[in-house]
């Protein structure tokens, strides 16, 4: 008998992303540019590894070309992680949840006003504020992915999805920057910016001893792969590390690019607007932005397709929010919204998020009578009523 094929998640994702490797790989639609990375990468520490490296190794220190490997590899191996993984990608809402969104908003509901949202046959742009720390922070409706994005989420038109804490789309790495790869991107940046250091100075170096006592003109003569290489270190160096500068500005500060462009916490008008998820100092701040706990991937791209969205939820997860999950009043969440705010705890403990008081027409969840077993179940059941 033969088998039945078995869907993946990945083979109907709603986004643009191209998927490798079965759905275990994952870059932006167009990775051109990422090729070229590799590439002009390769090639220079190619160049680098034939004629400098010898040279060197026989000249100056065994020691030269084992440190040019180890750099190389580890700059590769962080780019190869920035580009394949997962952003962050936050899951589109299931079709229950943006019907009771829409219907929500046409009775009046969705901060907008019902009138508007009949006549242009959509609803009108609509935001929620919760308290950051003490601070409000607006969450926004998606009206691709048709749902309320957390805070400091973002759409990529590129890619077309919303990404958790949302950086910056960069061609460069085929990638989205974002929550879930933003630590190996600025780890490759920085680890480029040494390589492209040491290859420079090797090509330099190599340059410098072979034109002891016969000239520059011999030394071009003797190594133009030295000169080409130097060259090319020369021009890209200082981009590079202005870009990790910038970069680590930005991890001392606790911001995105996305938010210094926008200056989301500038001074405005004389009136301050500090930053609420900074955790007050530099260090700790760089702490928590590259060394802190990885979020889980929200898309399971690897999983088995189903309809029925119980089968999306962990079994003991399901068991305790079933009851919130398929009552009416609870609008519909679907089964990644209901993971959303359950393992990234942004609206929660991550982010000191004080929650707002549930709709008056919406009654609580009931409690499951194994609620103690699990103690972030009925805390759950509360986010997911108060994200309507």
């Amino acid at each position: 008998m033969a088998s039945r094929r078995v869907t993946r998640k990945w083979e109907v994702f709603a986004g643009r992303n191209r998927f490798w490797c079965d759905g275990r790989l994952m870059t932006a639609p167009h990775p051109g540019v990422f090729v070229l990375t590799l590439a002009l990468i390769c090639s220079t520490c190619a160049l680098h590894f034939a004629f400098d490296c010898p040279f060197l190794a026989a000249r100056v220190s065994p020691a030269v070309p084992v440190a040019g490997a180890a750099l190389f590899l580890f700059t590769m191996s962080a780019l190869l992680r920035t580009a394949l993984s997962d952003p962050g990608i936050i899951p589109r809402a299931a079709a229950a949840e943006a019907a009771a969104l829409e219907a929500g908003a046409g009775a009046g509901g969705g901060g907008g006003g019902g009138a508007g949202a009949g006549e242009a046959g959509r609803p009108p742009p609509r935001a929620r504020e919760v308290l950051v720390r003490g601070r409000p922070v607006k969450l926004k409706y998606c009206f691709t992915c048709k749902m309320f994005r957390p805070p400091r989420a973002s759409h990529c038109s590129l890619c077309d999805n919303c990404v958790d804490r949302f950086d910056h789309h960069c061609p460069w790495v085929g990638n989205c920057v974002g929550k879930r790869n933003y630590r190996y991107f600025y780890t490759f940046v920085v680890s480029l910016s040494f390589l492209a250091v040491f290859v420079f100075a090797c090509a330099v170096a190599h340059l410098a001893l072979e034109a002891r006592g016969a000239g520059l003109g011999a030394a071009l003569r003797a190594s133009p792969a030295s000169a080409l290489v130097a060259a090319v270190c020369f021009l890209s160096v200082w981009s590079v590390l202005g870009l990790a500068g910038f970069h680590t500005y930005l991890a001392s500060t606790d911001q995105t690019t996305n938010e210094d462009i926008k200056g989301s916490f500038s001074t405005r008008r004389g009136v301050s607007n500090p930053n609420p998820y900074s955790r007050g100092n530099a260090c700790a701040n760089c702490w928590h932005v590259l060394c802190g706990p990885l979020a889980p991937s929200l898309i399971d791209r690897r999983g088995v397709f189903t309809i029925d969205v119980k089968d999306e939820l962990p079994a003991s997860f399901a068991r305790v929010l079933a009851p919130a999950a398929v009552r009416p009043g609870a609008g519909g969440l679907s089964a990644s919204r209901l993971r959303l705010l359950h393992d990234t705890t942004m609206i929660d403990a991550a982010l000191d998020l004080d929650e707002p008081d549930p709709p008056p027409h919406l009654p609580h969840a009931p409690h499951a009578p194994h609620a103690p077993t699990a103690p972030h179940a009925p805390h759950a059941a509360r986010a997911a009523v108060a994200a309507l």
